[in-house]
């Protein structure tokens, strides 16, 4: 765990310059980055909180502004649930859960989050990690995105960022920490353990520990321990040097931590929504090569001119001019792999074009070819609305996304498939755990 794994001759060669801050749709960035080339995505997206947010006036960042409002009519593309549908049905479950649960706007917004995310995935190389800040609006429904996206082997943390800030509720507890989930891509990723102070309340009845004085209280005491997962982090002040206005910013000390303890001197840490850049501006105070996404035009600006003040020319060998911005996207160099590699087909394998272009049209053929009939334990349903379109062959297998490939399953059926196994292994199971319908009947 204190290094990085994998085979380093399989780790992709980054396609842009380092202290790169491109304005542009991350997405559009994102899908230009090559694959596996990133050691770390430290990043603070749009929470759903349903409003939008504005830039103190006079600031540093005066004129930045984001809506963070969603609609599923407005905000999802068609091709994001086309691939998602076709290439990552269990990423597609989740959307739909929390359509069901919560509305198409928390729907709207986890599509949006996962198009992005398994990009995200892609770029990070094998022994990379992700710290994804959210709150308490969509912790849980981001969470079980994650565990969609990178497996829910690979959750490492989830970080509870406390702070003290004013207000309080005469209905509930005062909301007072964010959360950020901590995932790997693989076993083996970059952590430096960190340590803190615990302060006790005397010290004495204490073996084998050093015990320390406050310099600032003489009459308390704290030891050194491994860092926990609740972080006791001041918020920021307007009148604080370090802030810039920008409405959602996050202090210093909070990113120095995930860098400081997922990345080495000279690795690369992306953050997709840079926003004022404080995980540029903690990156380049850390050591680390960066390269941020934001459209918020003035980012290039805040960048420099929070360099300027937190450094005061102590950066070695740094000149401000260094840093680039650029509306240009990277020119991809590995071969133009999509998403996911692990999911996608084969590539000396080209599809044969579909006559059937959507998945309604390619369910109702089946149905017309099949009856109503899940095609893995041959029970049949009197209302088609059961039956969920699969492939036959899985697309992790090299599976084509074709209708010759398509089956029809129940929705016990499709997920006892998985994304691993064929019709004829499901076919398989069904039989060995007793599951075949009798007489085609629904049982």
């Amino acid at each position: 765990r204190g290094g990085g794994g994998g085979n380093p001759s399989t780790y992709g060669i980054p396609n842009w310059e380092n202290r790169t801050l491109f304005h542009r749709d991350n997405l559009e960035v994102l899908r230009a980055m090559n694959s596996n080339s990133v050691h770390l995505i430290a990043t603070d997206p749009p929470f759903k909180k349903g409003k939008d947010f504005h830039a103190t006036p006079d600031s540093l960042a005066a004129g930045a502004k984001f809506q963070d409002r969603w609609s599923w009519e407005r905000d999802v593309h068609k091709e994001w649930v086309d691939q998602i549908t076709d290439d990552f049905p269990k990423v597609m479950n989740v959307i739909n859960g929390s359509r069901n649960s919560y509305g198409d706007d928390m729907g709207a917004f986890l599509c949006f989050m996962a198009v992005r995310l398994l990009e995200m995935r892609r770029v990070l190389r094998d022994d990379g990690s992700i710290y994804l800040h959210c709150d308490l609006t969509a912790s849980h429904y981001l969470k079980e995105l994650m565990d969609a996206i990178f497996g829910k082997q690979r959750f490492v943390n989830e970080v509870i960022w406390y702070y003290k800030t004013g207000g309080t509720s005469k209905k509930w507890f005062s909301r007072k920490h964010d959360t950020i989930l901590f995932y790997s891509k693989s076993r083996q990723y970059t952590f430096n353990p960190q340590k803190e102070k615990s302060y006790l309340t005397h010290k004495y009845g204490f073996r084998n520990v050093d015990i320390y004085a406050d310099e600032d209280c003489p009459c308390r005491y704290y030891t050194i321990v491994g860092m926990r997962d609740v972080w006791d982090v001041p918020a920021l002040r307007g009148n604080q040097p370090e802030a810039t206005g920008f409405p959602t910013q996050k202090p210093l000390a909070l990113y120095d931590r995930i860098i400081q303890a997922s990345s080495n001197e000279g690795d690369i840490v992306l953050d997709p929504f840079a926003g004022c850049a404080t995980t540029c501006v903690v990156a380049e105070m850390a050591g680390r090569q960066w390269v941020g996404v934001d459209l918020w035009n003035k980012a290039h600006e805040v960048v420099i001119k929070r360099l300027e003040r937190e450094q005061e020319g102590l950066l070695s060998g740094f000149n401000l001019g260094d840093i680039k911005y650029t509306t240009e996207l990277p020119e991809r160099t590995d071969g133009g792999q999509e998403a996911a590699p692990y999911l996608r087909p084969k590539e000396d394998i080209k599809e044969p074009k579909d006559q059937f272009p959507s998945n309604a049209e390619r369910k109702k053929y089946l149905l017309e070819q099949h009856g109503p009939k899940c095609q893995g334990c041959d029970r049949e349903f009197d209302d088609a609305r059961y039956l969920e379109l699969d492939h036959n062959n899985p697309r992790s297998q090299g599976g084509l996304n074709h209708i010759s490939n398509r089956i029809l399953l129940c929705s016990p059926c499709n997920k006892a498939k998985s994304d691993t196994r064929t019709l004829k292994g499901l076919r398989r199971l069904n039989k060995k755990n007793g599951w075949m319908a009798t007489n085609g009947k629904l049982i």
